[in-house]
């Protein structure tokens, strides 16, 4: 068998979509994978045309051999019979491998490009969509758009094959040749009219599908808060409610797909009553030979698998188009921050960071902190300096402005870790250090830096244990300590911590203010948080109200002299 070439997923380069419309969608994938479409249509074609051809071949067999008592016919068309069904294995295990092979590119190709949307897009997806949504239709939609290039080499040659069946019909009883010619697109159009309910109700059933698997995600990710609150039954009966929505919308599916699939069966048992009927009238008239006939009842015998197929392509592409429709969805949703057509070459270090609109100036190798009386603003100054909004005026970097510069290197460069420590299934290794760049010697050093050796300690691979998914293992201070080494561990030119050490016990915390500095070497880090344990190890603290920098200095000075800060920090009373 002919070895397909290997082909690296993900792929290099996913591509730049059509998201005008579902079927331009459709469109722009199969010109993804053209070359290899066209050669599973050409051996779609020879697996069809020589299954029909076959029958052509049994009765020149039966005429020219058996009926004339020619063994030299008989021999020869007994050959050319096994020479068609050898060239049909072949054809149909190449037609195979390439049918599973394009459903999986253009499955996964889908899966890539909405992947890379989704780390465009960041919270304005999850904002538009639900989370369980987007799993969902990478889950189940890419692959039913996978579905329509699997039927495709099928669907074109039973197409070639009915065009060839009915010209070999033709040139020999033009009354058959034209009833196959006319009668199987017209047994074919009398599925069209099942089309339209069967793509509202595959959609409908996908939309109650997406919102069950958003509930059950949301319910598993609480599910702790609502034992403590007794809230299971209520959201248990919430799901029973959501999955009986997903059983009555699937079963509305049954009736339109019902009528397709019986279809298969009825309308080519109408072709092969007729073309039987006709063919053996024909016969008693003397008019066709045995011979004939026996190949005539395999032309309408075959004829069902065109039939069949071409219903079933129907079927594919009526799932391929909703799941693209799902696809769309997510793929038209903007990303709240555009990259930059023309962007500077990134400098080799950050010496100067500014923020104009609020007034605070970071210097290259310093221990920076930002106090604000709620969290929430410094979240709005992280975002803004990590450019995760849109709005990024006034913030230089060298004295260019941020937005000059592209997003690939912004995110390098420039890390922002959140508040909310967020840890994935895997090994812990990779998620301290997801893209393999740390040696373990390094990555003991940022765990000592956070005071997470005994976290280490207690785990029985150590760097090889398997994290649970969402760090369930782990209690919330583990798991922010976790956080701030994945952190540090990227070598940011500029990291941005927002409250890093709000989940730890005051001992904890001390050891990781004193740590901080020797692990960041020459590196700038801006720290949002109103420690007293965190703001004595800073270089200079800023105070910040309603967006604007109101007071700046050490924090020996500050509490010495700023009546904010001491009620910020110290919690004094105004």
């Amino acid at each position: 068998m002919l070895h397909l070439p290997y082909r690296e997923l993900p792929l290099a380069q996913s591509g730049t979509p059509d998201t005008r419309s579902p079927l331009r969608y459709l469109i722009w994938i199969a010109r993804q994978q053209k070359w290899l479409l066209t050669l599973n249509a050409l051996f779609g074609i020879g697996w069809m045309v020589s299954q029909a051809l076959l029958w052509a071949a049994v009765g020149a067999a039966i005429d020219h051999g058996i009926a004339k008592h020619n063994e030299a016919a008989l021999v020869a068309w007994v050959g050319v019979v096994i020479a068609l069904g050898l060239f049909q294995a072949l054809c149909g295990a190449m037609r195979h491998q390439l049918a599973v092979t394009n459903w999986m590119n253009a499955a996964y190709r889908t899966v890539q490009v909405i992947g890379h949307h989704v780390s465009r897009t960041g919270t304005a997806l999850t904002d538009a969509i639900p989370a369980g949504d987007v799993v969902n239709t990478v889950a189940a939609d890419a692959m039913r758009i996978g579905g329509a290039y699997d039927v495709f080499a099928r669907f074109t040659g039973a197409v070639v094959a009915w065009v060839v069946v009915s010209f070999i019909l033709l040139s020999t009883s033009t009354q058959l040749g034209l009833i196959v010619l006319i009668g199987v697109p017209v047994l074919a159009s009398m599925t069209t009219p099942l089309m339209r309910p069967l793509h509202a109700t595959q959609a409908a059933q996908r939309e109650a599908a997406g919102r069950l698997a958003s509930l059950g995600s949301d319910t598993v990710a609480g599910l702790r808060i609502l034992r403590g609150i007794g809230g299971e039954e209520v959201f248990l009966n919430n799901y029973r409610r959501q999955s009986n929505l997903v059983r009555l919308a699937g079963n509305r599916i049954a009736s339109p797909q019902a009528g397709l699939e019986s279809g298969q069966v009825l309308l080519p048992a109408v072709l092969t009553t007729v073309v039987t009927y006709i063919g053996a009238r024909d016969v008693m008239k003397g008019s066709l030979q045995p011979g004939q006939l026996v190949a005539f009842f395999g032309y309408a015998t075959f004829l069902t698998t065109p039939l069949r197929t071409a219903v079933e392509y129907v079927i594919a592409t009526t799932r391929a188009y909703v799941g693209a429709g799902r696809v769309l969805r997510i793929l038209n949703i903007e990303p709240l921050v555009h990259d930059t057509t023309d962007p500077r070459s990134w400098p080799a270090t950050i010496d100067r960071v500014e923020d104009r609109r609020s007034g605070m100036t970071l210097e290259r190798g310093q221990l920076v902190a930002l106090v604000t009386e709620t969290p929430a603003e410094a979240s709005i100054v992280a975002d803004r300096l990590g450019r995760f909004v849109a709005d990024v005026d006034g913030v230089l970097i060298n004295g260019v402005a941020l937005s000059e510069y592209s997003l690939q290197e912004t995110r390098k460069n420039i890390v922002v870790s959140e508040i909310e420590p967020r840890l994935f299934a895997g090994e812990l290794r990779y998620e301290l250090v997801p893209h393999g760049d740390a040696d373990d010697g390094t990555i003991m050093a940022a765990l000592e830096a956070t005071s997470s050796l005994d976290i280490l300690d207690a785990l029985e691979d150590r760097l090889s244990s398997h994290v649970e998914e969402r760090g369930r293992s782990f209690s919330g201070g583990q798991r922010q300590r976790l956080n701030l080494a994945r952190a540090i561990l990227t070598n940011a030119e500029l990291l941005i911590l927002v409250e890093p050490t709000s989940g730890v016990d005051t001992h904890t915390e001390g050891r990781i203010a004193a740590r901080l500095r020797a692990v960041r070497g020459a590196h700038t880090t801006l720290v949002a948080t109103s420690s007293p344990l965190m703001l004595e190890q800073m270089d200079s603290v800023y105070v910040m109200r309603d967006g604007r920098v109101i007071e700046h200095g050490t924090h020996a000075a500050l509490v010495r002299d700023s009546t904010l800060y001491r009620q910020i920090v110290l919690r004094e009373d105004s």
